[in-house]
């Protein structure tokens, strides 16, 4: 075949590929829109996802499932989204556990957070607590502490998502700890552990464990985030609890596979960005844990390239080897 005449094929079928894309953005969307979590039903990401796709639903017109695929430290529905078609239908709703913390917590990863996704929206933080069971004869970070190194390997911590491990990792660190990690595939039951007595402590988002502090059955001492959270001000912040260089935040955003129309993305996005910053959305994820505000999928690009640089340090400073 002449060269000419196959660079005219070329040409003619990235067109029609073009063509196609072009009007596919046009229709959608046109039938139901499936939202991937990597955390279990009752987790924090769960529920906020929950009051934001109900919005987001009656915004496009069509319905939303919502499929959680817990499992594997969320390596399950990152790598299930990012292998489906980029045609706006399958999405993933995640944290910094699969786009941050993953890369440098596990051996081996079956996605790559920058390259297999397109950036959609942020959609806000969840911010972390200590709580511990009850009978932990403690009442403060340092009464914590103290007992701890009274009891060198007596005390342990659960863990059902990156920001968990990462800051019970620091925390035992940072105190100069002996903790036990025992890990759980998400944190609704690695917060039954903890309540029923089997596991002494957890760092949980302020929604999955807020009920249970309310009822007593969990004792809150402190928030990860470097300074106290408007969502619980009461809490001190683990710094000023006195463990040094304490500050972790969890985040929270949408994402599609690489390749999607920028039409979709452009649409999505705006819808979303309307949903979080209503003044009445946003108090209602306020009353769930959550700091809502969102940005770009631009903004969301650079601040996930941020964010694995920052968990990169977080990791190896708490001593954490990949598993």
């Amino acid at each position: 075949m002449p060269l000419s005449l196959m660079r005219v094929l070329r040409t003619a079928a990235v067109l029609c590929l073009a063509a196609a894309s072009a009007a596919q953005a046009d229709n959608w969307p046109s039938r139901n829109i499936t939202l991937v979590l990597p955390f279990a039903a009752g987790s924090g990401t769960d529920t906020t996802t929950r009051l934001i796709s109900q919005h987001l639903s009656q915004a496009l017109g069509v319905g939303i499932v919502i499929e959680n695929k817990a499992g594997a430290n969320g390596m399950i529905a990152a790598t299930y989204v990012a292998r489906s078609a980029p045609d706006g239908y399958t999405l993933l709703v995640t944290t910094n556990t699969t786009h941050s913390a993953n890369p440098y917590l596990l051996k081996s990863l079956t996605y790559d957070p920058v390259k297999d996704f397109t950036p959609i929206a942020r959609t806000g933080d969840l911010p972390f607590m200590l709580v511990i069971h009850p009978d932990v004869p403690a009442r403060t970070v340092a009464e914590l502490v103290a007992y701890g190194k009274a009891n060198p390997g007596k005390l342990s911590y659960a863990s059902g998502s990156s920001s968990a491990i990462v800051s019970g990792a620091t925390f035992a660190h940072n105190a100069g700890l002996d903790l036990l990690h025992v890990p759980y595939k998400s944190s609704p039951p690695a917060l039954n552990d903890v309540m029923g007595g089997r596991v002494s402590m957890m760092f949980v988002d302020i929604l999955t464990g807020l009920p249970h502090v309310q009822g007593n059955a969990l004792r809150a001492l402190a928030v990860t985030t470097k300074d106290r959270t408007p969502l619980i001000p009461t809490l001190p912040s683990m710094q000023e609890a006195g463990v040094p260089d304490f500050d972790i935040s969890s985040w929270q955003g949408y994402f599609g596979p690489a390749g999607m129309p920028k039409e979709i993305v452009t649409r999505l996005n705006a819808e979303i960005r309307k949903i979080v910053e209503k003044p009445e959305i946003k108090a209602q994820l306020a009353t769930l844990g959550m700091d809502a505000f969102s940005g770009t999928p631009e903004q969301l690009g650079t601040f996930v390239n941020e964010q694995l640089v920052l968990w990169e340090r977080l990791i190896r400073d708490a001593g954490i080897e990949k598993q």
